[in-house]
């Protein structure tokens, strides 16, 4: 099963399956999007998508792991930059809403159609999305350690924190037709927010 599943990744339907899921979503919605209508973007016949998939959920799941693996990996590079850990949570927070804003088909698909898949919220098992928040929370551990962080705030409740309010302000961002904060600004706040109240 596992050399099946390395093999389809490798080839470049698979990836043009994705990325023609992605734009299909964003714009029909997940529960309106048909099979039929991301074979058609993809340029493949529908029964390809079969070879890849093995249902609309499996394709949703499959681009959110796919997405969060680019997530994961420029977010650790660019906080691994950064020796402070104060300046490393807003650039945390910075990176992840730039992030949305960059790719806002990908956004919507994340904020919003995600979270309509039975499969992905009872049965998927998020591991992409716990190593994110760890992230977060080894941030907060070297912060007590050097003692910039309050002893008392516990990692595990403050990563949870930080993490919903840039994903509401992430949300916020997407379903708003009028954009009414720049999305740096919306950063710097959260941000600001939270290391006051975690500061020594």
């Amino acid at each position: 099963m596992v050399e099946i599943v390395s093999k389809r990744k490798d080839s470049e339907k698979y990836y043009r399956i994705i990325e023609a899921a992605t734009k299909v979503f964003a714009k029909n919605g997940f529960y309106q999007s048909k099979i039929a209508q991301i074979a058609k973007e993809a340029g493949v016949a529908d029964g390809t998508i079969y070879i890849y998939f093995e249902n609309k959920d499996d394709i949703l799941i499959s681009l959110f792991e796919e997405q969060m693996k680019v997530v994961l990996d420029n977010m650790a590079l660019q906080v691994a930059k950064i020796d402070d850990p104060a300046e490393r949570l807003e650039k945390f927070a910075a990176t992840h809403l730039g992030l949305i804003e960059m790719n806002k088909d990908m956004a919507e698909i994340i904020q919003v159609e995600l979270r309509q898949s039975g499969k992905f919220m009872k049965e998927y098992k998020n591991e992409r999305f716990l190593e994110y928040l760890d992230i977060i929370g080894d941030i907060i551990i070297e912060g007590q350690k050097r003692g910039v962080f309050s002893k008392d705030v516990i990692p595990g409740v403050a990563k949870r924190a930080f993490f919903g309010a840039l994903d509401e302000a992430s949300r916020f961002w997407v379903l708003s037709s009028r954009k009414q904060y720049d999305i740096r600004t919306v950063a710097k706040q959260i941000s600001g927010f939270f290391l006051k109240g975690i500061k020594n």
